[in-house]
């Protein structure tokens, strides 16, 4: 997992770098390049946001559906905790799309 996100991050980077070699003109790059970074920064903006909030929200609802499967007498005590766990973890994310639109 560790190797995954070392390669998410240096191909990011390779990218970002790539954007000023591909310039064709001074006046035109700079209009391209800004509105290209700030898709770029969109994109991966919502794209991380979306990611932690799926790996979170998952990982949330296994474990109270584990915990649910241990003691099924507990399952009043432990679904509603989760549910405002999961609202508040999709608030994150809807935050994240808000920025996303600001930022295009």
């Amino acid at each position: 997992m560790k190797n995954i996100f070392k390669n998410i991050a240096l191909i990011m980077a390779g990218s970002m770098v790539a954007i000023p070699a591909f310039a064709q003109e001074a006046a035109a790059a700079a209009t391209m390049t800004d509105s290209g970074i700030r898709g770029l920064a969109a994109a991966i903006t919502i794209s991380v946001a979306a990611l932690g909030g799926a790996l979170a929200q998952g990982r949330a609802a296994s474990t109270a559906l584990d915990g649910i499967a241990r003691n099924p007498a507990a399952s009043g005590k432990i679904f509603t905790p989760m549910i405002i766990g999961l609202a508040l973890i999709e608030s994150l994310v809807i935050y994240a799309l808000i920025i996303a639109f600001q930022l295009v």
